[in-house]
C-alpha cells in the first residue's frame, strides 16, 4: 500500500456536470486516462476532451433505458483491485482490466425528485444503482483509489490535481469517510420514502448538513445544528444564532402556525408566549401582545405572520430582543430595525417541515408526530347548562392554541384575542392558575369576562374555583378526569360554562 498514488487512470459517472470542466481540463493537462458513458461521456467529448467509452471495455452497451451501464467486472475490477496483491493484479492483465487509481461520482437527485412531488414512477428511476456501486467500491479500496463521491468534493479534487495530482493515504480516507456518509445518506432517504407506507418500526435520520454553533445550551456544552436552516429561513441582519435562539425559533414558528388570519405577533420566552395578540392592525397587535408581559419580552424572540412594516417596526425598535421572524419586511422597516448590529433579523420561507420529531432519552429515542391539531368551535362539546357566547367561543379557540405551544402543566387566560398571562410548566396545574392569576393583576389586566384554557383534565374543581374567584367565565379543557362532573357541576352552580375539546395537549 503506498501513501502517495499519482492519478493515472480515472472513471467519470456524474448527474450534475457544473463543476465538472475544471476538473476534466486538470486531468486532461496531467494526461488522466478517463473512462466515462451515457451523458457524462457525451459531455466530455463536447468539450473537446478525450474519453474512453465503457462500453468499449465491458463489450456491453448502455442497456435497460440505462438502468445498466458500469456494473460490471471489467469496471469493478479497476476499482477494487488491491496493488499489493499479486494475485489481483495478474488477474488484471489477464482479463485486460485497467486501474482506475479516481473515481468522481455524483449521483441522482433522489431526495430533490421526491421534494418535487414528481411521480412514483420517476422516483423509482432516480434511485442511483451504478453510481453507488462505484462510491461503495472506491471508499472500500481507499488504500489504492480516491474516491470522490459528489460534486461538493470538488474542491477537495482540485486542490490534489493543481497540486501534482498525487493523493495521500490520509486524503483518501478523508474521502473515503465522506463517500460513506453520501451512501448512508442516500440509502436513508429511500428507506424513509418507501417507509411513508410500509411503517416499518425503525428509527433512520441521516442529516449531512452541519452547522456549528458558539456552545450549546451553556457555555461549557459544545453545539452543533445538522439541517439546511437556509432552507427555513434568510437570515437578513444580525449576529450568529445560537443553540437556544434556535429552540426559541422552532417554538415561534409553530406557534404563528396556528394564527394565519389577521395581523398576529407572539413574543417567545424559553419556548414559551409571554405575549400574542391578533388585531386588525399588526401595529396594535404589537403594543397588545408587549402588554401580556412586557418583563418578559425584553431579549426574547419576536414573530408575526405578515410584512413587518415602518409603523410597527418603529414600535418594535424601543424593545431589546434577540431575534424578530417574519414572512417579510418593508425595505423601509428592515432598514430601520438594521439599526442595531447583533439584532437578529429572520425572513422566513414557505417550505413544508417535518411532521414527526424525536429526542434522545437515555440509550435511545423518542419519536413521536408532531401535535398539529388546533382546538375548534366544531370540536367544543358544551358541559355546563350555560353554553358559551360566540364571543367567549373565539376567545376559548384562541386560548386553546396558545396553550397547545406552552410547557405544560399549564394555564393560559385570553379575552378579545390578545393573551393576558398564562402559568407556565408547574408541577402542579393549581400552581400554574395562581402563577397567571399573578401575572395578570401585576400587568394590570382585569380577568372579569376573560377566557380560561387548560392543556389537560382538572382531576379536582379547585381550578374552576379559582378561576371564578378571578373573574372567568369561560373554560375549556380536554375532559376525562373520572372527576369531571365535579369541575361541571361547581361551573353550573355559579354561572360558568365549560367547553370539552377531547383532545389533551401536553408539551413537556
Amino acid at each position: 500500500m503506498e501513501d502517495k498514488i499519482k492519478i493515472k487512470s480515472a472513471l467519470v459517472s456524474v448527474f450534475h456536470k457544473d463543476g465538472l470542466e475544471t476538473i476534466l481540463q486538470l486531468l486532461n493537462n496531467q494526461n488522466v486516462e478517463v473512462y466515462s458513458t451515457g451523458g457524462t461521456e457525451a459531455f466530455i467529448a463536447s468539450l473537446g476532451y478525450k474519453v474512453n467509452r465503457v462500453e468499449d471495455l465491458t463489450s456491453y452497451p448502455s442497456i435497460l433505458g440505462g438502468r445498466v451501464k458500469t456494473l460490471h467486472p471489467k469496471v469493478f475490477g479497476g476499482i477494487l483491485n488491491r496493488s499489493n496483491n499479486t494475485t489481483d493484479q495478474e488477474e488484471l492483465k489477464q482479463y485486460e482490466i485497467p486501474n482506475f487509481d479516481l473515481v468522481i461520482v455524483d449521483l441522482y437527485p433522489f431526495e430533490a425528485t421526491v421534494a418535487s412531488g414528481a411521480p412514483h414512477e420517476q422516483i423509482i428511476e432516480k434511485i442511483d444503482i451504478g453510481g453507488i456501486s462505484l462510491i461503495r467500491a472506491a471508499a472500500k479500496n481507499y488504500a489504492d483509489c480516491l474516491i470522490v463521491p459528489s460534486k461538493n468534493e470538488y474542491s477537495f479534487l482540485q486542490e490534489i490535481l493543481e497540486n501534482g495530482g498525487e493523493s495521500t493515504l490520509a486524503q483518501r480516507k478523508a474521502l473515503s469517510a465522506k463517500s460513506f456518509m453520501v451512501s448512508s445518506n442516500y440509502d436513508t432517504a429511500i428507506f424513509n420514502y418507501f417507509n411513508q407506507t410500509e411503517n416499518n418500526t425503525v428509527f433512520k435520520a441521516s442529516l449531512h448538513e452541519s452547522k456549528s454553533l458558539r456552545y450549546g445550551e451553556n457555555p461549557h456544552q459544545k453545539g452543533t445544528f445538522y439541517g439546511n436552516l437556509n432552507l427555513v429561513f434568510d437570515q437578513l441582519h444580525g449576529k450568529e444564532i445560537s443553540y437556544n435562539n434556535l429552540l426559541d425559533i422552532d417554538a415561534a414558528i409553530g406557534v404563528i402556525a396556528d394564527f394565519n388570519s389577521k395581523p398576529t405577533i407572539a413574543i417567545l420566552k424559553h419556548n414559551n408566549a409571554c405575549g400574542l395578540a391578533e388585531r386588525d392592525s399588526l401595529t396594535d397587535a404589537w403594543n397588545d401582545a408587549l402588554a401580556g408581559d412586557p418583563t418578559s419580552a425584553f431579549g426574547g424572540v419576536l414573530i408575526t405572520n405578515k410584512e413587518v412594516d415602518l409603523a410597527t417596526a418603529e414600535e418594535i425598535n424601543n424593545l431589546f430582543y434577540e431575534v424578530l421572524i417574519a414572512p417579510s419586511f418593508a425595505s423601509d422597516a428592515l432598514e430601520l430595525l438594521k439599526g442595531k448590529k447583533n439584532r437578529v433579523l429572520l425572513q422566513q420561507n414557505e417550505v413544508a417541515l417535518p411532521k414527526a420529531q424525536f429526542r434522545t432519552v437515555l440509550n435511545g429515542v423518542l419519536h413521536q408526530d408532531k401535535d398539529l391539531k388546533c382546538d375548534a368551535i366544531a370540536d367544543m362539546v358544551t358541559a355546563t347548562k350555560l353554553a358559551p357566547t360566540q364571543e367567549q367561543l373565539t376567545d376559548l379557540v384562541f386560548a386553546s392554541k396558545i396553550c397547545k405551544h406552552t410547557k405544560s402543566n399549564t394555564i393560559v387566560f385570553a379575552k378579545g384575542k390578545q393573551l393576558f398571562a398564562s402559568g407556565v410548566g408547574q408541577t402542579s396545574r393549581v400552581d400554574a392558575l395562581k402563577q397567571a392569576v399573578e401575572k395578570a393583576k401585576n400587568f394590570g389586566f382585569d380577568l372579569n369576562g376573560s377566557v380560561m384554557a387548560s392543556d389537560a383534565f382538572f382531576p379536582f374543581p379547585d381550578c374552576v374555583e379559582l378561576a371564578d374567584n378571578a373573574g372567568i367565565k369561560a373554560v375549556i379543557q380536554p375532559g376525562g378526569s373520572i372527576k369531571d362532573k365535579l369541575s361541571i357541576d361547581y361551573c353550573n352552580n355559579n354561572n360558568m360554562t365549560m367547553a370539552l375539546t377531547g383532545t389533551r395537549h401536553f408539551k413537556h
